[in-house]
């Protein structure tokens, strides 16, 4: 298989915005070149407890992002390029990311699932454990919440901290009852979780058509039945038809872990799909862009309940009137 491969030299501290700014564009996966240091927490995960000493770290990264070449789908690399430039002059307005130069190159047959398994390990987030197919369940962990998922060029694996933030929120609210809709739901993490610690139904949106196999598998590997989460492809903020099939006003928890700048035109629109007295668990927030996101929940009628923190991240907890 050929691929192509777009290249973004940007600075370390802009590595995380950059990487989630570009899922609405298809572009997930990314491959981090920077000078930073293992953490030790990083070298337990790749089983390494001494690494020669490296260069220094001068503040560059380069972030790569592949796109797979199909004979039937041509990969056109002048308008990708030109829809990352997009959204790399919308974060220049309220960051500094360096260059924001982009690179195009080519290259074939990466072996995805192999360069996963060298630094993708099993993990918790407190006690839900997280492992790949390729690792084995512990005995001590036998009896713990286990969900199985494997990375791959697309969605996301739960390490990231916007992930865990809403994972966290959406079991302090959960109940055996709980219709949830998970906007934005990629690989469907969010939903099969919620699912897997008892919620009746979730409902899944998403714009990239690709979510729909994502999930799939993911139910298959975690064991959950068909009928308990429903997944829709299309645009929820625009598409009136969307709208209508998702439903209103029959959701206690929606949640969506997306960036800012669609937070803000969501979330008028999910306040007409909540149940009175529902909660709306929204992260994906870079710190600085707190403040935005919690005007449009409060100009949509939302109380805000609960903010929550992990590093340069936030999650916006609300609820839609009381639970009367």
């Amino acid at each position: 298989m050929k691929w192509k491969k777009f290249t973004i030299k940007t600075i370390t501290d802009a590595e995380d915005i950059i990487i989630s700014a570009l899922y609405d564009i298809g572009l997930e996966g990314a491959q981090i070149e920077d000078k930073i240091p293992l953490t030790p927490l990083e070298k337990e995960q790749m089983f390494v407890d001494i690494l020669p000493d490296g260069p220094e770290d001068d503040g560059i990264a380069y972030l790569s992002f592949f796109v797979e070449e199909r004979a039937d789908q041509p990969v056109d690399a002048d308008e990708m390029t030109a829809d990352i430039n997009r959204e790399l002059d919308a974060l220049r307005d309220f960051m500094d990311i360096g260059e924001g130069t982009i690179m195009v190159s080519e290259t074939e047959d990466i072996d995805w699932i192999n360069n996963w398994k060298q630094f993708f390990h099993q993990f918790y987030i407190e006690d839900l454990l997280v492992i790949p197919s390729w690792e084995e369940v512990r005995p001590e962990d036998l009896d713990k919440k286990i969900l199985h998922i494997d990375p791959g060029t697309a969605f996301g694996t739960g390490m990231h901290e916007t992930t865990q933030l809403c994972i966290r929120q959406i079991k302090k609210y959960i109940t055996p009852d709980t219709e949830l809709l998970d906007v934005g739901t990629g690989s469907g993490i969010l939903s099969i979780v919620a699912l897997m610690y008892g919620i009746r139904h979730a409902v899944g949106t998403d714009l990239d058509p690709c979510a729909v196999d994502a999930v799939r598998e993911n139910m298959e590997a975690n064991q959950i039945a068909p009928d308990r989460f429903e997944m829709m492809i299309g645009n929820l903020i625009s598409d009136k038809a969307v709208q209508d099939r998702v439903g209103y006003g029959k959701y206690d928890i929606v949640v969506a872990n997306i960036l800012a700048d669609v937070l803000v035109p969501l979330t008028p629109v999910i306040v007409n799909q909540l149940k009175p007295g529902g909660v709306y668990i929204t992260s994906g927030i870079i710190d600085n862009k707190e403040q935005t996101v919690r005007e449009a929940v409060e100009a949509a009628g939302l109380s805000v309940v609960e903010v929550t923190c992990q590093g340069e991240w936030v999650s916006i907890t609300a609820r839609k009137g009381s639970w009367g």
